[in-house]
């Protein structure tokens, strides 16, 4: 969302909607419950909602009063920021809580229809206009998810590489069995040296692998940028990784660190195990079945849980993805 608010302090803005709903009849406070969610409020305690402060956030706000007044309840709007008790953090998490989830229940959706088109073309080529209506839903879904995502949550970049590859697939059957996929040369490789990485702010496992990776193998001189997801330009010359939009992403079922290695970095059975455990940590879709996952989970949560100095955060986990690469150099899976 574009127009929400910060105060002068740096603090957001927020609007609360405060309501007391009459006991009966039970359908009318399903009805107004189904529209917070809808606007995606969150509760911050019972019978209490927050959203970002904004033009329009202001405007739902106040068509929600209206509508819980005709309904013979009573309600307030009023705008508001956080001293004391909840943060403006723990406000956002609420909100990238909600968010998430929406955006898993989509993925699991998405995958669904992904394992079906995972088989040969031939097998499912004559549904393709199945799929495709399949496609579109999921489509209209997802924005309808991203028009109440307000910071930018993790979620979004596994679905948009789901629904990016069942398009792929659909493509498949239609494209020139002759045509080959296009990939990156040694010299479009190389003009990627001496370049800025974007990602978003917040860094967490696939980010903080990637950038490892971009570091280490593709780029020494990487400079890493961290910016706030929703609405970012790209600058002239700077390149992309894990948000939406970018450059290096998200693909299918794979993670932004599998899209990287498959893409810019030579075969290496190392690299492979740490990517195998990027995305059953990322994806928590058990595909690898890792072993080592789990710690590496735990171990890359308390350095998140540690600091929220982005760089700081790479250069812990750089030190991890280091030593895990060293240890799997020495034992060939």
């Amino acid at each position: 969302m574009s127009d929400v608010r910060t105060t002068s302090e740096s603090r957001y803005a927020w609007l609360l909607l405060a309501h007391q709903l009459p006991p009966k009849p039970a359908y009318f406070r399903v009805k107004v419950w189904r529209r917070l969610q809808g606007l995606g409020a969150v509760a911050i305690k019972n019978s209490l909602y927050a959203l970002p402060a904004g033009e329009q956030t202001q405007e739902d706000f106040q068509w929600l009063l209206r509508e819980i007044a005709e309904g013979g309840g009573e309600a307030a709007v009023f705008e508001a920021r956080f001293i004391d008790g909840l943060t403006d953090r723990e406000v956002r998490a609420l909100f990238d809580k909600a968010r998430d989830a929406d955006y898993e229940a989509l993925a699991a959706d998405a995958r669904m229809v992904a394992e079906v088109l995972a088989g040969e073309p031939e097998t499912w080529s004559a549904r393709n206009g199945e799929f495709r209506t399949q496609l579109t839903k999921l489509r209209r879904r997802l924005a309808e998810i991203v028009a109440i995502d307000f910071f930018g949550a993790g979620g979004r970049e596994p679905v948009e590489g789901l629904l990016a590859g069942i398009e792929a697939r659909l493509a498949q059957a239609e494209r020139d069995p002759e045509q080959e996929e296009e990939t990156m040369d040694a010299d479009t490789i190389g003009e990627l040296k001496g370049r800025a990485w974007v990602t978003r702010r917040g860094v967490q496992v696939d980010r903080i692998a990637s950038a490892w990776l971009i570091r280490r193998f593709i780029d020494p001189e990487a400079r890493i940028k961290f910016v706030l997801d929703k609405g970012y330009l790209p600058e002239s010359g700077e390149l992309r990784f894990d948000m939406f939009e970018a450059e290096f992403t998200h693909e299918g079922d794979h993670c932004t660190f599998e899209v990287l290695l498959a893409k810019l970095v030579p075969p290496d059975h190392a690299l492979q195990a740490i990517a195998e455990i990027v995305h059953d940590i990322d994806l928590k879709d058990g595909k690898f079945q890792r072993e080592e996952a789990a710690g590496i989970r735990i171990l890359l949560a308390g350095i998140a849980a540690a600091t929220d100095d982005d760089e700081r955060r790479l250069e812990r986990g750089a030190a991890v993805f280091e030593d895990l690469y060293g240890y799997f150099r020495k034992k060939r899976d």
